[in-house]
């Protein structure tokens, strides 16, 4: 079984493209979207994914997912687990009552948003984002779910970037499907 897996997280890896120096020199950008533009290969990342929720010790009741990409699981995610799914976005692009989180970035700060009345007081969430870099975006939108009273129990990524240490800026559990 762990050999399947393997295999099946290898076949992953092989399909994600990298791009050197963008959007800047020295970054080396790792694309999901060739991931996805081969059907088999999605549909194993997306069981993947799945099947690693269905493992969890804690039943999720919400998933949430940062813009943008990580609206590219989470409601597969959501779906699967018969359990709502609520975006978590970037400024300004929600209606009603919000709850922000402001996080820096390398020139600035940015904010994300949640609908304040979304997700109940006491729930166990689910986020997902496809890349785990510095860790900001992902801190931001777990004190979104704190602030709303709720819990995170998981933070469920595609991609890593271990060398920029995100995942200490993380009080939740991170589970990275692939790390580079």
């Amino acid at each position: 079984m762990a050999t399947e897996l393997s295999e099946k997280i290898e076949l992953i890896r092989n399909h994600v493209q990298s791009f050197p120096d963008f959007p800047k020199p020295g970054v080396l950008f790792k694309d999901i979207f060739s991931v996805l533009r081969e059907p088999k290969v999605f549909s194993v990342l997306c069981d993947i994914l799945c099947k690693h929720v269905k493992s969890l010790p804690s039943k999720i009741e919400y998933v949430t997912a940062l813009d943008s990409r990580g609206f590219l699981f989470g409601p597969i995610i959501a779906l699967d687990q018969q359990v709502p799914f609520v975006p978590i976005r970037k400024k300004g692009k929600l209606p009603g009552d919000i709850c922000s989180a402001s996080y820096k970035l390398e020139y600035g700060e940015d904010t994300l948003e949640i609908q304040a009345n979304s997700i109940p007081k006491g729930a166990n969430v689910l986020v997902v984002d496809d890349l785990l870099a510095t860790g900001g975006s992902l801190s931001a939108a777990c004190s979104l779910i704190e602030s709303i009273g709720a819990k995170t129990v998981e933070c469920l990524i595609v991609m890593e970037l271990t060398s920029l240490k995100g995942r200490e800026k993380l009080k939740a559990p991170v589970h990275s499907l692939l790390k580079y």
